[in-house]
């Protein structure tokens, strides 16, 4: 699995847990809904600095969307 499909794994997997849908997500990070699902879907690379607002998003550390499932 490359680097892009597993960050566009773990945001999906921890949008999940929390209950969030795409759009709320994408809401919270300052982006479009239909950008965060091409995020999601591993067809568009993230810049840092959306990772990072995805991460505070989230309520996780930037590290965890790179983490092996």
């Amino acid at each position: 699995m490359n680097l892009r499909d597993r960050v566009a794994l773990n945001i999906q997997e921890l949008r999940r847990a929390r209950g969030l849908s795409q759009e709320e997500l994408a809401h919270r990070a300052n982006v479009s809904r239909g950008h965060m699902g091409k995020v999601e879907n591993a067809k568009f690379a993230a810049s840092l600095d959306l990772l990072e607002r995805i991460a505070k998003a989230l309520n996780v550390n930037p590290e965890a969307l790179f983490a092996k499932r």
